[in-house]
């Protein structure tokens, strides 16, 4: 047996593969073997600019034999799968376009379809080719031709065969049906004005007798259903009908892939349904039964049964919500979850996100296997698990989940997205803190880990809810609020060192509350500011803050302040000019 490389892959010369290649000569073969054993990128040039030189030598021969012209076209389409170019070629290739022999007419369209795109310059000399080749009594030339016309067929030119396109759709044989639905899709992609009295063929082919031609039927009408869901209402019932035709496996077993039965329409169906269900009860409750039917039947053991699970479940939370759907497809979103692989843990965890958009009591269930998803080794699993995380928190939950949101922040690296975590957990901490104790010292825990990536606007924020409290008439409140941020900050500020904006905050929280309850003297909250500014002595920020009007005395190793009074204004000063920035 022999064994050929090509593009990476090595392929084995057995029966089959040799009846692949018993119709080129000993010449491609070893070109394609010497390409797959080249050692190195230079080589493997040289070997394909020698074949160029050869290949413009051969094309220009006159009367070369079909079996050489074509034999010569494919050497071109592997000269330009190996990124190299072969475009002084493509001119014959349209040329074998217009030949009567099949074989040569098939490499041809083959060819210009990987060569040219729409607008190249020698589209319009195929377009008459095309024309005609569409009207042929041999079925695969005009498959041929309805795929040069997916491909190459531009706004201008689709008047040109667009008759011929819609004729078409009622051929005897399933796959020209099909590729002129295609076709046909391809036009109202290219130019909507151009088809739009059209659409209604779409339409018909829903009911098509080969579920080829009706599942190439679905990508049209998904388009036509995502710009317009009302006035396809009424397809609804048709719908679901098909799909219930499918999850009871009444299609031919061909379109079964893994033990699945027709996998790609049904994910096709269900997001059709999803678009027509969203925000309509009477719609959505036709497709309550087939979408429990698919959940108890479809397949989690494979990837594409749980393609299916999972497009059911993006289903079911985007139409009318039904308790029992949701709870089943909360039953599915736990067995992800739990699953050793991280692409079913994502899929969960982007599945769980969209149900509890409906109904935040789902997420509780789930919620330690949720924060357990921020131990993933996989950056994306992280990223998607804290928006989730996110979404989910609220009162009950709040402490745990800060927590972790807050020990995920510091095995960030990135300063950007670290931001991003601290801002968030901010936030939730300061809609949901159970209470002011805990607030203070998240937030603390944010300053410390975050550092200076913190955004200047969180200790804005924290200043004034300090100052102004949570928005509630309770003195005691406000002064338990400031009494616990002080206490906090006095024991944070022996630290070795602390991030620049939070000794902004501390410095401001130790000026103006240091002395309110009148559990700390003014003596002594000026020594302790006095540290502050000698252990800081380097930091720009804390000689802004305190040096202009703290003066300083050092007796015996030990800082004394005075004026205190003149601390607090200089303090007050650096406030206003925060809510100035």
């Amino acid at each position: 047996m022999q064994h050929f490389k090509s593009l990476g892959r090595e392929f084995s010369i057995g029966s089959q593969s040799k009846e692949l290649f018993h119709n080129h000569s000993k010449d491609f073969i070893d070109l394609i073997k010497s390409i797959g054993d080249s050692k190195s990128k230079s080589e493997e040039d040289r070997i394909v600019f020698n074949q160029i030189q050869t290949l413009k030598i051969q094309l220009t021969e006159p009367n070369i034999p079909n079996r050489n012209i074509k034999e010569c076209i494919i050497r071109l389409l592997y000269i330009e799968m190996l990124g190299h170019d072969a475009s002084f070629g493509y001119i014959h290739a349209v040329n074998i376009t217009h030949h009567d022999d099949l074989k040569l007419k098939r490499t041809g369209y083959l060819a210009v379809t990987l060569f040219l795109h729409e607008n190249h310059d020698l589209i319009i000399l195929i377009v008459n080719t095309i024309q005609k080749d569409l009207k042929s009594d041999n079925y695969l030339v005009v498959c041929a031709a309805l795929n040069a016309v997916c491909r190459l067929i531009n706004e201008d030119t689709i008047p040109a065969v667009l008759p011929q396109v819609v004729k078409l759709l009622g051929h005897s044989k399933e796959a020209v049906r099909k590729k002129a639905v295609m076709a046909l899709h391809r036009f109202f992609q290219t130019s909507p004005s151009s088809v739009s009295h059209l659409v209604a063929n779409f339409r018909k082919r829903l009911c098509d007798n080969d579920p080829g031609v009706m599942g190439a039927a679905l990508c049209p009408l998904f388009d036509l259903v995502t710009i317009d869901a009302d006035s396809y209402k009424d397809l609804v019932v048709t719908f679901v009908n098909i799909l219930k035709q499918v999850v009871e496996r009444r299609l031919p077993k061909n379109y079964d892939y893994h033990q699945m039965p027709a996998p790609f329409i049904q994910v096709k169906l269900l997001k059709i349904l999803a678009l027509l269900g969203s925000g309509d009860k009477k719609a959505s409750e036709n497709m309550y039964t087939v979408l429990g039917d698919i959940i108890r039947k479809s397949d989690s053991s494979t990837n594409i049964g749980n393609a299916v699970l999972y497009e059911c479940i993006r289903c079911v939370s985007s139409i009318y919500p039904n308790p029992m759907l949701l709870e089943a497809a909360a039953d599915v979103i736990a067995k992800f979850l739990k699953s050793d692989s991280h692409n079913l843990k994502y899929m969960g965890i982007d599945a769980l996100g969209r149900l509890i958009k409906l109904s935040l009591n789902i997420a509780e269930q789930h919620q330690l296997a949720v924060i357990d998803c921020l131990e993933d080794p996989d950056d994306t699993m992280k990223r998607k698990t804290f928006e989730l995380l996110y979404k989910m928190t609220k009162s009950s939950n709040v402490e745990v989940i800060v927590d972790r949101m807050i020990d995920y922040m510091t095995s960030i690296n990135d300063d950007h997205y670290k931001a991003y975590i601290a801002s968030r957990c901010v936030e939730l901490s300061e809609q949901f803190a159970p209470s002011n104790h805990w607030f203070i010292q998240t937030i603390n825990k944010v300053f410390e880990h975050a550092g200076d990536v913190v955004n200047i606007k969180v200790a804005h924020n924290l200043m004034r809810l300090i100052a102004e409290g949570f928005g509630e008439d309770d003195d005691a409140k406000y002064s338990q609020l400031r009494s616990s941020a002080v206490e906090s900050y006095l024991r944070i500020i022996g630290e070795p060192k602390l991030p620049s904006v939070f000794l902004q905050v501390i410095c401001w929280v130790l000026g103006e509350y240091g002395t309110a309850d009148g559990k700390y003297s003014a003596s002594y909250m000026s020594g302790k500011l006095c540290d502050i500014a000698e252990a800081y002595s380097n930091d720009e920020t804390v000689k802004v803050l305190l040096k202009p009007n703290l003066l300083v005395i050092r007796k015996g190793g030990n800082s004394k302040c005075i004026l205190f009074r003149e601390t607090l204004i200089i303090i007050g000063q650096f406030l206003s000019i925060l809510w100035l920035h």
